[in-house]
């Protein structure tokens, strides 16, 4: 993976987030000293690899108890009656500067995606779905940062592992079941790669439902280069397609141009720039707040190849974990349009059926 196609790949990442945050001279150096590896990326050093022949390297897995699982009031886990997989990878969750990437046996970064990422965004499709998420050697925070090539090495060990974990999903677990493919921020830079090299021309295609990677940037060249022979969805149940969109706010100011970006609205799944009022919007759900589910508090416009949220209506956000700075949603791609996403898996995979069927 090339330096330029990282950067712009994770332009909305969490990078860019903290970018942002820390955008003073000092204050953004003090910052990156802070999370920097120590010694440049060296092979003899990475973690050792997992295994995903058991759960203990699965995150997500339907015979396993875990935050795939949750359910806000009111709303259901069907993963037991499901038909179709969902094959899920998390964002980055490790900042620490021990190492480029992640030991498998972290703690702090395997709580963060247990306690907060599966709960708030791959449980998003256990009402169509089957949830798998394989945990993985990601590359640490700063390798979104680095000026030499250890952060391509170390995204390079994580995506190694997302082609392992996803190879034996197909073959242990899947076996000829439609599926969906989904991610966040890093999760969703990998997601792309996994389709572009691994999934679009191989057999796997035809029974991809649909793929979400969301909160990363692809571009018109993308597109075209990388994804040429899967479409952006058009319409809400469009199969064999994919969305993505970056939830912003009005005073977010990105330090780049984004205007070709691909922008999928979740609130009425067009990418024509059509706004979606708040009406549109049938819940948001907060876990730092119990999974507290709140209709209407979010709208949403695609504008400038990014996802304008004119106002946020709730103090359901107010104890997130960490702030992202001003007007920046990164962390709630998922969160602020939760069931809209969730009803779209289910209608996707619907349509999926029905189409099989003529």
């Amino acid at each position: 993976m090339g330096r330029i196609a990282l950067i712009v790949g994770g332009v909305v990442a969490v990078a860019v987030a903290l970018a942002w945050v820390y955008r003073e001279p000092l204050g953004f150096m003090a910052f990156s000293m802070m999370i920097k590896p120590s010694e440049a990326f060296d092979a003899a050093a990475v973690p050792s690899p997992p295994d995903y022949s058991g759960t203990d390297h699965w995150a997500a897995h339907p015979e396993s108890d875990d935050g795939a699982d949750f359910v806000p009031p009111s709303l259901s886990d069907n993963q037991n009656a499901a038909d179709v997989d969902v094959f899920f990878l998390h964002p980055t969750t490790y900042l620490n500067k021990a190492n480029w990437n992640q030991p498998l046996d972290d703690e702090p970064a395997n709580r963060f995606v247990d306690d907060f990422v599966l709960k708030a965004q791959a449980s998003t499709f256990n009402g169509c779905c089957r949830v798998y998420a394989p945990r993985y050697r990601q590359a640490t925070f700063y390798s979104f940062l680095a000026q030499d090539d250890s952060g391509d090495k170390a995204m390079e060990i994580a995506y190694e592992d997302i082609v392992t974990a996803f190879d034996y999903f197909i073959r242990e677990f899947n076996q000829g079941r439609p599926f969906i493919l989904a991610g966040h921020s890093q999760g969703a830079v990998h997601a792309v790669a996994l389709l572009e090299k691994r999934i679009l021309g191989a057999p796997e295609a035809d029974r991809l439902v649909a793929a979400y990677p969301v909160g990363t940037y692809i571009s018109e060249e993308d597109k075209t280069t990388r994804l040429g022979s899967l479409p952006v969805c058009q319409t809400s149940d469009q199969t064999g397609c994919y969305v993505t969109w970056n939830a912003i706010g009005p005073k977010f100011r990105p330090f780049m141009d984004t205007t070709d970006g691909v922008c999928v609205n979740p609130l009425n799944w067009s990418t024509d720039g059509t706004a979606a009022t708040f009406m549109k919007n049938k819940g948001s759900v907060s876990i730092s707040e119990g999974g507290r589910l709140e209709p209407r508090i979010a709208d949403a416009t695609c504008q400038d190849g990014m996802l304008m949220v004119s106002e946020i209506q709730s103090d359901m956000f107010d104890n997130l974990p960490f702030n992202m700075g001003t007007d920046n949603h990164h962390i709630l791609d998922y969160s602020l349009f939760y069931v809209n996403i969730r009803e779209n898996a289910i209608a996707r995979t619907a349509a999926f059926f029905e189409k099989a069927e003529r």
